[in-house]
């Protein structure tokens, strides 16, 4: 993939393997810069393999991906957090410090990822707050946050290296109903301003009232409901 791609992930005959066994067979799909897509399916049909194949937790054995420029069968260790600077993960755990406050657990991402200017991280981590509503949560430690403002505080770190594309394993499979919508309106919001977004979900009523692209994990095989129809009612 070229520097000018319109693809941020692009996949071909790629086996997705955890544990030594095959979860996905031939799997083929490509993300533009951009696009939104869901990926669903039933608890233990791959998804969460194939995500983390995709940034690098995973190893891939068989077949090609290529993620925002970087080859995922022969990435070099040392590369991986370069990866990763390039892409958001979210997940349904949040992952945060519980005994550092939200500026100190941002700042520790920031660091690790190369950020070396104290004034600029400062800005920074402004803003990445500012955009998910929570400009002034700084000082807060994550005990004192609602589930979903936890959520948020994930997003914010997701989004401080300004990724191509965020990558989110079930990110309100955690959060009551009206908490997740907001959540899920939140990624739409970060989506109309360029990033791509590839989520992980079971819930119904976001692919429903939200309609996107969907990737469907099913039978050892990714179905893509741009190439083909299928059912979205067995369970996912």
């Amino acid at each position: 993939m070229s520097l000018d791609s319109e693809f941020v992930i692009e996949v071909k005959d790629a086996t997705i393997f955890q544990d030594n066994e095959t979860v996905l067979d031939h799997v083929n799909f490509s993300i533009k810069k951009g696009e939104f897509v869901y990926l669903v399916g039933q608890t233990g049909s791959g998804k969460s393999s194939l995500l983390k194949t995709l940034y690098a937790d995973l190893p891939l054995k068989m077949g090609h991906v290529n993620v925002v420029d970087y080859n995922i069968p022969n990435i070099k260790e040392d590369e991986i957090p370069f990866l990763r600077r390039k892409i958001g993960i979210i997940f349904q755990d949040f992952e945060l410090f519980y005994d550092r406050s939200v500026a100190e657990n941002l700042e520790f991402v920031m660091r690790s990822t190369g950020w070396r200017d104290q004034s600029k991280i400062k800005i920074r981590l402004a803003e990445v707050l500012m955009r998910v509503g929570l400009g002034g949560a700084n000082n807060k430690m994550p005990h004192q946050l609602s589930g979903g403002e936890q959520q948020r505080i994930v997003i914010a770190r997701a989004l401080i290296n300004e990724p191509k594309i965020l990558i989110a394993d079930e990110p309100t499979g955690n959060l009551d109903p009206a908490v997740s919508e907001d959540i899920f309106k939140l990624f739409l919001d970060i989506n109309k301003y360029g990033t791509a977004v590839l989520m992980a979900t079971h819930n119904h009523y976001f692919i429903e009232k939200y309609p996107a692209r969907i990737l469907k994990c099913e039978g050892h095989k990714l179905l893509d409901s741009e190439k083909e129809k299928f059912n979205l009612s067995r369970g996912y």
